[in-house]
């Protein structure tokens, strides 16, 4: 009783309290309240209390409902009958609301039917007893009806500790009981005040997918009731959920569904057709129409197969979809995006005719379903291009509004390309053109106002580029042509310089190109001058532009440094961003790449100039002026020098230019090491000065790693094990850098072993953990003969079992992926040399690394890391066998009989062992997916296996 009271008081003060701090302590004592074993007694005695207020009903049932879903396994055997018919009661004493409470306490008495078996409800389970208890009292139908809603819904709620197996046995339970469910619906059909809530728990059991066959379904009191009903005011949205479920149930289960459920089908369809109409009707209530076309977008998108093979029957169903896609309501016409993809897919794959047998039948039948789809495609590409155009209030637009813009040009551009798959780009192209052509001489009155149609108009011929034919001599030529004419308003302009980038790869091969680039080119640094959205356009088409046609712009170098110049310099009349300049660096780097060694040599210096000057103007301030700099002043000219060494393709001219700027990279390392983003660019940098020169970097190679290696120890900057193991793919086969490289890895992973100690430091410096063990990844790969026998190896692999369970992602999968190149080593010609002093320190540890990866997949890491947690346990038993397969018996003969059952148990070693004998790797993720599920089906089952594990202890002693 005084337990009661206090969450009463608790509750009162977490709702009324003026005070914040008493509120969120409120809260505090009930979230732990409801994981106590009282919080069963307490709830259930305070919604039996009438004096209880709607607070505490609504918190009571939500705690009752979460204590049958994951903690059921607290009450002895003996507690569900009582358990049940306190609920029943509860359903009984709430039939008619608060609809909160009800639904609560359904879903509580549908998780307990998940967990006990349908024997223990009696003769056919939950549904048969619910029948029985509807036929005894029934003035509590509205209550039942709601269970025998939710009771299908809860197959999938994975919120329900129940072990896989129960679940799978609880979906077969129901199915089998699918034709004494529709029984009691379709006789509750008689109360006229309760068709709704029969139908809308109809389409809930209709989810299930299978159960009855639709030659039974098509005459079915409830299927002709909701048939019936779709025009009615009062039932329409009910009967448009089931018919919208009953269209999925035609197509689920075998690959003959849609066969087997012809009657079904015949049935659905021609009830919907009638509503077509509709679809343009004025006096509709928008979401009248929005439930019609979605029946409409689902019989597409279910019969998508049927409809491809072009008859006359599936035609009326895409010109009815052509109608809800030219509705005037953007999310209503969206609703058929989908459908025309998967139409698109299925006219245009090769694996759609493969019934048809030889080539030239599966050709003929493929271009006669192409031109039979294709005046739909054609009305398609004019239905959807003007709702890119920006709405006359454009500039009133809030940032949510202008990001839905955003994402209906995305989603229109998708079905353009669609569009242009089935059309061919060229005759997409010409549709579009028109519309081009329409929007400038209808708005030559009136330019500034109406560019509106034109940036739509442009927008769309952007978007299908890729399908548009590179010597395309008919429209392209004119459109370009176009271009210079428009009116410079900042929007247009902006779409102008993307389409100028997306047909970058056209203006390289057009006969006319090298004749428009000039004014292309002029378009670009006007919108550069124009506005920073304009400017970022500008400059990414100006990257496309220099990738594209780099042969021909080679003689046109001055006039590309001199947009370099002004844009890297920051000329005030440029609004090009410092990390949209880098699109232009990129850009002069690629062009600089076609030139000949010499013109390349010159062409790189005339590139570092512009950057090297204000870093040499920082270096010669002096240290201290340099160390209080802010780091955004050096990265923005070093991340210049990373885009030059990564595009410049020269390895010889790049190596000569880092041998020259070494000086001053080792100035910013000397004075700037503490300040990790600093370094974070200037070693990118050099990771790609590495990866383009290679072995021309001779002596500057040296300096780098020792000045990388003595900073480690002082600074411990992730990149800088990063930049190690760029070094290390690059030169680790070399034998000329063998001592350079050995001296290196040593010292690094001598460090970081001794800063990661324990899972407290793996959680604190995540990157180095994740940087260094990408590292020894590439040791392993590129470098066994130096790494391997080195000592630091085993001290290695005692850090790597250490940091297993780091929750950090990143370092997680690369302590996990090191595990598995050690495992895998065997297979690869290098590492095979060195298995035995693999063994000598794997095998030693192989029962404590088996018992943490087993606490992984069991709740020590998130579900999400199961799979590659998996991987490691696979390649650890590929390569150890029967070994391995001892070390996982011991681990999971750990975990006690309450949390994994002995088949459990059975099922995961037997899929283990299956491997180990080198059978399919295949069958062992479902035993270990289903393992995982088992372990962590709540929070006490979870500690429960953690504590029988204890993945942080490393020698942990197994007491028999």
């Amino acid at each position: 009783m005084e337990l009661q009271n206090t969450v009463k008081d608790a509750l009162n003060a977490l709702y009324h309290h003026p005070d914040d701090t008493v509120r969120m302590q409120a809260d505090r004592f009930l979230q732990n309240f409801q994981r106590t074993l009282d919080a069963w007694q307490v709830a259930d005695n305070l919604l039996h209390d009438p004096s209880s207020n709607l607070e505490t009903l609504i918190f009571c049932s939500q705690t009752l409902r979460s204590k049958v879903q994951r903690d059921f396994e607290e009450l002895p055997p003996t507690a569900f009958r009582p358990l049940r018919d306190s609920l029943n009661n509860l359903l009984k004493m709430f039939h008619r609301g608060p609809p909160k409470v009800r639904t609560q306490i359904s879903i509580a008495v549908a998780a307990l039917a998940v967990h006990v078996p349908a024997q223990d409800w009696g003769d056919g389970g939950i549904v048969k007893w619910l029948r029985d208890e509807m036929d005894s009292n029934p003035e509590y139908i509205p209550g039942f009806l709601e269970l025998l809603t939710v009771l299908p819904e809860e197959v999938l709620n994975y919120k329900i500790a129940a072990r896989p197996e129960r679940r799978r046995q609880f979906e077969k339970e129901l199915t089998s009981q699918m034709e004494v469910a529709l029984n009691i619906l379709t006789a509750c059909l008689s109360i006229a005040e309760l068709k709704e809530q029969v139908l809308e728990a109809f389409a809930s059991w209709l989810r299930l997918k299978h159960g009855i066959p639709g030659s039974v379904l098509s005459s079915h009191p409830l299927v002709l009731t909701a048939l019936s009903n779709l025009n009615s005011e009062l039932l329409s949205e009910a009967s448009v959920n089931v018919i919208s479920e009953l269209i999925h149930y035609t197509t689920a289960g075998n690959i003959d569904g849609v066969s087997t459920n012809a009657p079904l089908i015949q049935v659905i369809v021609p009830h919907v057709m009638n509503l077509k109409s509709q679809l343009s009707d004025s006096t509709k209530d928008e979401e009248d129409v929005k439930a019609i076309a979605r029946l409409f977008a689902d019989m597409g998108d279910s019969y998508v197969e049927l409809i491809a093979t072009g008859s006359d029957e599936s035609m009326l169903i895409v010109h009815a979809l052509l109608e809800v896609a030219s509705h005037p309501e953007y999310d209503i016409a969206s609703m058929t995006f989908n459908f025309w993809h998967s139409l698109q897919l299925n006219l245009t794959r090769r694996e759609s005719y493969i019934s048809y047998g030889n080539e030239a039948c599966i050709e003929a039948e493929r271009n006669k379903r192409l031109q039979v789809f294709r005046p739909a495609y054609e009305s398609l590409v004019s239905l959807v291009s003007y709702r890119v155009q920006y709405p006359e209030d454009y500039q009133d637009l809030s940032s949510e509004d202008l990001k839905d813009l955003k994402h209906t040009k995305f989603a229109v551009a998708d079905v353009l390309t669609d569009a242009a798959s089935v059309l061919g780009g060229d005759a997409t192209l010409k549709i579009l053109y028109m519309k081009l052509v329409e929007a400038v001489s209808g708005n030559s009155s009136n330019e500034q106002k109406e560019w509106r149609p034109a940036e739509a108009a442009l927008f769309c011929i952007r978007a299908i580029s890729s399908y548009v034919s590179v010597v395309e001599a008919e429209v392209m030529p004119q459109i370009m042509a176009l271009l210079p004419k428009l009116p410079p308003v900042p929007q247009l302009l902006q779409t102008v310089c993307g389409t100028i980038g997306a047909y970058s790869k056209w203006l390289d091969t057009a006969p006319c190109g090298l004749s428009i680039l000039p004014s292309v080119l002029d378009i670009l640094m006007n919108g550069m001058s124009t506005s920073e959205e304009c400017a970022a356009a500008a400059a990414l088409a100006f990257r496309h532009i220099c990738d594209d046609c780099r042969k021909k712009l080679c003689g046109c170098l001055d006039g590309l440094f001199h947009i370099y110049n002004r844009t890297v310099s920051g000329e005030d009349s440029f609004k090009v961003s410092a990390e949209d300049s880098l699109h232009l660096v990129e850009a002069l780097s690629m062009v600089v790449t076609e030139l000949p060694l010499d013109d390349a040599k010159r062409a790189l210096e005339a590139l570092c100039i512009p950057v090297i000057s204000p870093l040499q103007e920082a270096i010669n301030q002096g240290p201290e002026s340099l160390s209080k700099s802010s780091c955004r002043q050096l990265t923005i000219h070093i991340d210049r020098f990373a885009y030059i060494f990564r595009y410049v393709k020269h390895p010889q001219v790049v190596a000569d230019a880092i041998q020259r700027l070494w000086p001053i990279f080792k100035a910013i390392f000397d004075v700037r090491a503490w300040d990790m983003r600093t370094m974070e660019s200037l070693c990118r940098a050099c990771k790609y000065a590495v990866r383009t020169s290679g072995r021309f970097m001779g002596l500057t190679i040296g300096a780098m790693l020792e000045e990388i290696q003595s900073l480690y120890r002082q600074h411990h900057q992730p990149c800088f094990l990063y930049l190690s193991s760029e070094v290390i793919k690059i030169f680790g086969s070399d034998p000329s850098c063998a001592d350079y490289l050995k001296n290196l890895i040593e010292a690094l992973f001598h460090h970081t072993t001794r800063l990661l100690t324990n899972i407290q430091e793996f959680t604190a410096r995540p990157d180095i953990a994740d940087d260094c063990f990408l590292l020894a990844s590439r040791c392993i790969r590129y470098c066994p003969q130096l790494f391997i026998p080195s000592p630091v190896f085993p001290s290695l692999v005692d850090c790597s079992m250490i940091g297993i369970t780091v929750q950090h992602r990143e370092a997680s999968n690369s302590i996990l992926h090191f595990f598995s190149d050690i495992f895998d080593l065997a297979n690869t010609t290098t590492g095979e040399p060195f298995l035995p002093i693999r063994d000598s320190i794997i095998i030693p540890r192989g029962s404590s690394i088996t018992r943490i990866l087993v606490a992984s997949l069991t709740g020590a890491l998130p579900k999400s890391r199961v799979e590659v947690v998996s991987y490691t346990l696979l390649a650890l038993t590929r390569s150890y066998g029967m070994l391995a397969l001892e070390w996982a018996r011991k681990s999971i003969t750990l975990i006690p009989s309450t949390a994994v059952t002995d088949l459990e148990r059975s099922r995961f070693l037997k899929a283990l062992s299956d491997v180990a004998s080198g059978g399919d790797t295949n069958g062992l993720s479902v035993p270990i997916e289903e393992l995982s599920d088992v372990c962590r089906r709540n929070r006490a089952v979870q500690e429960i296996v953690q504590d029988a594990l204890r993945p942080l202890e490393l020698n942990l002693v197994c007491i028999s």
